[in-house]
């Protein structure tokens, strides 16, 4: 909760703990980009973090409100040294976090948090840099545009599907009004109005409820919903029927296949995923290999093993 345990104190503790890390004896300053949800503490936790991370040498672009996969991608495209996302996901507006990326857009690896927590939890002041050392902020509002030429670079177009998209009030709100139409989708958008304490109440992927009845009330192809840092979706078909991630993973899959695109034939899921989800691939001729409970641990599959998508029921893919 924030300023209960997660206060401006600890974000600017961990500001410096990861500059320290990400800080060489090259002399170079890294850099870390940061984005954050629509939380009403946002601000406050990325102005304490940034002010951790300059005093101790590194350099800030601040992407402003984007989805949290925006960030991972950015962090690439930007050539960052590491990213960061302040956000609770789904959690109620006076929840709050903050999650790190590498400079490869993954999580970190077990060293290197370590190496952070470390140092957060280290007694005494961490050492601050003085004179031109210190490092500077950017603004990269400007960024967002990259994140949305990218995801439209992967689609080859939507036929004028009507379609029902709940942004939250979070981190999607914006992106997604200018990506989906893009696309060639008819779109209507709700949850689109964040005051700062109004994210994920009764609105996204934890309240498909009133996504469902608003796409059978208004005659629309399907709905779809995300959480609050935009990081999963779950969706719903005409019919007002979810469609949780088990489901959307069994459609993509097969229509990859059918694209000569599976790799390996095979889809990655966690021990979670239903066994009905188990046995229709079986039917369609697709592979499963099954995880620990963990978008991290299936992306490690994947990267190990060369499969070409995975994810799990809660509607990460």
């Amino acid at each position: 909760v924030a300023n209960e345990t997660l206060d401006a104190k600890l974000a600017y503790r961990v500001g410096q703990a990861a500059a320290i890390s990400l800080c060489d004896d090259s002399g170079t300053k890294p850099t870390v980009v940061i984005g954050k949800d629509t939380r009403i503490s946002s601000d406050m936790l990325e102005g304490a973090l940034v002010a951790g991370l300059t005093a101790c040498g590194c350099n800030a672009i601040l992407l402003g409100v984007v989805p949290t996969p925006a960030v991972a991608y950015l962090t690439i495209y930007l050539h960052a040294d590491a990213g960061v996302v302040i956000s609770a996901s789904h959690n109620p507006y006076e929840h709050n976090g903050i999650k790190m990326f590498s400079s490869e857009g993954f999580k970190l690896n077990d060293a290197l948090e370590a190496r952070i927590e470390e140092l957060i939890l280290q007694d005494g002041e961490l050492p601050v840099k003085t004179h031109g050392e210190i490092g500077q902020v950017m603004s990269g509002s400007f960024a967002a545009e990259y994140y949305l030429d990218h995801l439209a670079s992967t689609v080859e177009g939507l036929e004028p599907l009507r379609v029902l998209i709940d942004c939250a009030n979070g981190a999607s709100a914006v992106v997604a009004q200018k990506l989906f139409p893009r696309l060639g989708a008819k779109c209507t958008f709700i949850g689109i109005t964040p005051d700062g304490a109004n994210i994920n109440k009764d609105v996204g992927s934890t309240h498909l409820e009133n996504l469902e009845k608003a796409v059978v009330e208004g005659g629309f192809d399907c709905g779809i919903a995300f959480d609050g840092d935009a990081d999963r979706c779950l969706g719903c078909d005409e019919k007002g029927q979810e469609m949780d991630g088990d489901k959307i993973i069994a459609l993509l899959a097969m229509t990859m296949k059918e694209k000569g695109r599976l790799d390996g034939d095979t889809a990655v899921v966690t021990v979670m995923s239903n066994l009905g989800f188990i046995k229709y691939m079986e039917s369609q001729g697709i592979n499963t290999e099954k995880t620990a409970v963990g978008d991290r641990y299936v992306l490690e599959n994947m990267r190990e093993n060369g499969f070409a998508i995975g994810g799990e029921q809660s509607g990460h893919v």
